[in-house]
């Protein structure tokens, strides 16, 4: 697109959201919203929101955008770039890998069989788990609280908040994550107590956001760490590259080899529907659809981002 006036691109590039959630909407009939976690189960399968903050802080949207939603799997880049910022790099990845697994988000056979006995990356439920252990703070609502404040300066607001149902929803039927951090903590990798570790992740997991918020967050990664649209510097440039990396090989579960074929850009999913990307120089992209496909990625938001891609040439793999 090549326009010469904020206007005009304002009005260019909602047209263009527009015109893909229009044709994008309709593959939500083929997925189906969370139930493992009850609460999720409440979500419209029908709602698709897109919205994008692109390298001069101009935000577009279309659809659903202003609905929120929890963050869900989202979270795991934002506690692993809290982590990093407050701990180091060096604290996370002594105890967590950087490969991808292809296997599914919540699965606890790589633990037992792999050479290392270490998560293979920060992006899957046992890396994450590892992540939010080392969260600083004494107590889980001090770790919490940090988290909040670090997504807080992301967003360029204080009010950030989570939705109590979703997270006691969480807590409640969490046999598996339980089953993880237990053995994680046999594996030395869990330095915290297991159900306060926990805790602090199912909280982290259910942060309110929308896709205005992750279009700017995924701004953010997309300038290496500068905010477009207040332009201060919200993360080291080493910290969102290390993001960005690690969203291309394991952001979308075991769909994500198809994702970059497909799309072609940085991207983390959720299971309250929602999807980060992020295209480097260019803009961050929000999408939120909770009717999900066999992965647990949006069905909407997958082919919402695929047009987008083709329509604005994003790809940048």
């Amino acid at each position: 697109m090549s326009l010469s006036l904020p206007g005009t691109y304002n009005r260019r590039m909602t047209e263009v959201l527009r015109q893909i959630h229009a044709r994008a909407v309709t593959a939500a009939a083929r997925g189906t919203v969370a139930s493992y976690i009850p609460a999720l189960s409440l979500a419209d399968p029908g709602a698709l929101g897109l919205a994008v903050v692109d390298a001069d802080g101009c935000t577009c949207a279309a659809g659903d955008s202003g609905t929120r939603f929890t963050v869900q799997s989202i979270s795991k880049v934002l506690a692993l770039a809290y982590v990093m910022t407050e701990r180091g790099e060096d604290a996370v990845f002594s105890r967590v890998g950087k490969e991808p697994t292809g296997d599914p988000f919540n699965s606890i056979i790589r633990l037992e069989t792999s050479a290392g006995q270490k998560p293979f990356n920060p992006l899957i439920n046992a890396g994450a788990i590892v992540v939010s252990s080392l969260m600083p703070g004494s107590t889980p609502a001090e770790a919490i609280g940090g988290f909040l404040a670090f997504t807080g300066r992301l967003l360029g607001r204080s009010d950030v908040s989570l939705d109590e149902s979703v997270y006691a929803s969480e807590k409640a039927t969490a046999a598996r994550n339980r089953s993880i951090a237990w053995f994680l903590k046999e594996l030395g990798l869990v330095p915290a107590d297991v159900e306060d570790t926990l805790d602090v992740y199912f909280r982290q997991c259910a942060v309110l956001v929308d896709a205005v918020d992750l279009a700017r967050i995924g701004a953010e990664l997309s300038l290496d760490g500068v905010d477009p649209v207040s332009g201060a510097r919200v993360l080291d440039a080493r910290t969102a590259r290390v993001c960005k990396s690690l969203m291309v090989t394991c952001g979308l579960y075991d769909g994500s080899g198809e994702f970059a074929v497909d799309v072609g850009v940085p991207a983390k999913s959720g299971v309250g529907g929602g999807i980060l990307a992020t295209v480097r120089d260019r803009m961050g992209i929000g999408v939120y659809g909770p009717a999900l496909d066999a992965h647990g990625n949006s069905a909407a938001g997958l082919e919402a981002l695929r047009l987008l891609s083709a329509e604005l040439d994003l790809r940048v793999l």
